[in-house]
């Protein structure tokens, strides 16, 4: 089959959308700041025209108290050009030095487009002409020029003077008037500027903040479309896989089945073809032994040899045909097979071996399956344990057969296992193809415990596992068990 089968599809881009993450971000920062600025701008502006209007209402009371300050300057002077009481003088001294810090103050106080304005600087020429007409007026009281001072007071330049410095005042307040309520009108512009401003700020934010909600449930889409994609291709994937591996195993079982039949048919080949011609060389060999005449002693010698040759070979043979296909175990069940392959092993490698073996009753398949699990287990210590004891256990159960083989050799880490461990993989895919599990457990220096759990196709009958328990009890396994004898069809 393919590899690309295997392959998942290729996973669809993700599409760009109008505007990103980060995109939104920026427009959602730049109407924070646009907001920020617009309020900073508005709060000096407004500031400044606040402040503006405190100096137009400055302007006009400090102009109305000059001309107050200038009415009781007048009435002063006159009532000293009059009476020339000195005592009228001191008012008048008091009025004009308040006039002059007034006018300073009123000229530091006074908005920049009245302080340039023509109103302003003929209010300030009519103060100063009346301040210097009251001046004159009283130095000619002073000097006695009574004519100068009848004609002043006689005539009526003082009050032309006092009217034009009223109207003057009036329109100088007049204008003062008119700047505060364009500063008044410019505040009430800044606040709809700022209110309309913080409006469309709040919409701006409000559209950023849209764009991201709708962003994010766009993404969120697009993350679950491919989630879903996704499953969907490991759902594929995982079906290729099992649907792989199920084809693996039956290839694998196949293979196992095969292997066990060509063994079979092997084995039954060398116990009728290879057994009947030893069988019958032997037998010929008796016949020419029974004809020989007396004195022949070295015939005799050498035919003895040859049929202990031919001995060796059918003991070779009935070998060759146990390790391709255990007849004990068809034969003489289970237990006595395990036993017989137990006490040859212990025999050629010269390993204690202690068994203790309940009777169970399995399918064929299981155990064969049990058998070949020992079988491997005891090649493997023979090879790389270096063990000088090992113990193999079979344990009937209710619903189970277990069966554990343990030694106390070199041991090894189950995890570092080398690929070309065959025989552990074939003994693991052996047992799981009869549907029962394997476990491995061993550490260096600790020895290793090998055991397979076999189930039962139906469960063992409470009484009879105990009846079998009670027999195993009672009876007696050792390392060294009677000899069995073999079928005649094996000689």
């Amino acid at each position: 089959m393919a590899d690309s089968i295997l392959d998942p599809a290729p996973t669809s881009a993700r599409p760009r959308n109008p505007l990103s993450l980060r995109a939104i971000l920026v427009i959602a920062a730049l109407c924070a700041l646009a907001i920020m600025w617009l309020n900073e701008d508005t709060h000096h502006r407004t500031s400044q025209t606040l402040a503006q209007i405190q100096q137009g209402h400055a302007t006009r009371t400090k102009v109305n108290m000059l001309v107050r300050r200038l009415v009781e300057a007048e009435s002063s002077q006159r009532g000293y050009v009059l009476t020339g009481d000195r005592a009228y003088l001191e008012p008048y001294v008091a009025a004009l030095a308040d006039i002059d810090e007034k006018l300073k103050l009123l000229n530091g106080t006074v908005p920049p487009a009245i302080a340039d304005s023509d109103v302003m600087q003929n209010f300030r020429s009519l103060l100063s002409q009346k301040i210097g007409e009251m001046a004159l007026t009283v130095r000619m009281r002073e000097e006695n020029r009574s004519e100068v001072v009848n004609f002043v007071v006689s005539s009526n330049v003082g009050l032309e003077q006092m009217r034009a410095f009223g109207l003057q005042a009036d329109a100088l307040i007049a204008q003062a008037d008119a700047e505060v309520a364009t500063k008044r009108a410019e505040v009430y512009r800044l606040l709809n500027a700022s209110r309309f401003g913080l409006a469309a700020g709040v919409l701006a934010a409000f559209f950023a903040f849209f764009l991201y909600v709708n962003q994010t449930r766009v993404l969120r889409e697009i993350d679950k479309r491919q989630k879903q994609q996704l499953e969907a291709e490991r759902d594929a994937l995982e079906s290729q896989v099992r649907e792989r591996t199920a084809r693996l195993t039956e290839l694998a079982s196949y293979l196992q089945q095969t292997v066990e039949d060509e063994r079979a048919h092997l084995a039954r080949e060398l116990h009728d073809e290879l057994g009947a011609l030893l069988t019958a060389a032997k037998l010929n060999v008796a016949r020419i032994k029974s004809k020989l005449p007396k004195g022949a002693d070295e015939v005799v010698e050498r035919l003895k040899h040859l049929t202990e040759t031919l001995n060796q070979g059918i003991a070779l043979k009935r070998r060759i045909i146990e390790d391709l296909r255990p007849s004990s175990l068809s034969n003489l069940g289970l237990v006595a097979s395990l036993e017989i392959l137990t006490r040859e092993f212990s025999d050629r490698s010269g390993i204690e071996v202690i068994t203790a073996l309940e009777p169970v009753e399995l399918d064929a398949n299981s155990e064969l399956t049990i058998y070949r699990l020992v079988q491997e287990a005891l090649t493997n210590i023979g090879k790389y344990a270096n063990a000088t004891r090992v113990t193999v256990n079979l344990k009937n159960y209710v619903y189970h057969a277990e069966v554990s083989v343990h030694d106390n050799g070199v041991g090894f880490d189950p995890m570092r296992l080398p690929q070309a461990s065959h025989g552990l993989v074939g003994m693991r895919h052996r047992v799981e193809a009869s549907g029962g599990r394997l476990d491995i457990n061993s550490r260096p220096g600790q020895g290793s415990r090998v055991s397979g759990t076999i189930p039962r196709r139906t469960a063992k009958q409470q009484g009879d596992l105990a009846a079998a328990v009670s027999a195993m009890s009672s009876a007696s396994y050792n390392t060294s068990p009677a000899p069995l004898t073999f079928p005649d069809t094996l000689n």
